[in-house]
């Protein structure tokens, strides 16, 4: 874990997948991890985990839970061309740096 990655989708951002066996679904980011170069998408990448049996579910349970995906596999959604896009910067006249998106070039709120 010696290297950061450079992140550039930012938590609540709607993506899009790109690849793989979620590719074409849409979600939205829930956390971030730069460490990994992943990030966690509602409703994408969902695995089954074997808890045992505890005070509070004497049974034991199978909880399905929301597991990291690599940022390369997603694109953030751009909805004036409702595809997915990837992420660029640009500075204003008073020097401030926004997100916009690469097709279309409007800015990301």
């Amino acid at each position: 874990m010696s290297d950061m990655y450079k992140i550039r989708l930012k938590k609540g951002d709607t993506v899009v997948v790109r690849a793989g066996k979620y590719k074409g679904k849409t979600g939205k980011v829930l956390a971030t991890f730069p460490a990994t170069n992943k990030v966690t998408v509602e409703g994408i990448n969902i695995a089954k985990k074997h808890v045992k049996p505890n005070r509070l579910h004497p049974q034991g349970e199978i909880v399905n839970l929301t597991v990291p995906i690599n940022v390369s596999k997603l694109g953030i959604f751009d909805p004036s061309t409702k595809k997915a896009s990837r992420i660029a910067y640009k500075l204003d006249k008073n020097g401030e740096k926004s997100r916009v998106f690469a097709k279309s070039g409007k800015e990301i709120k």
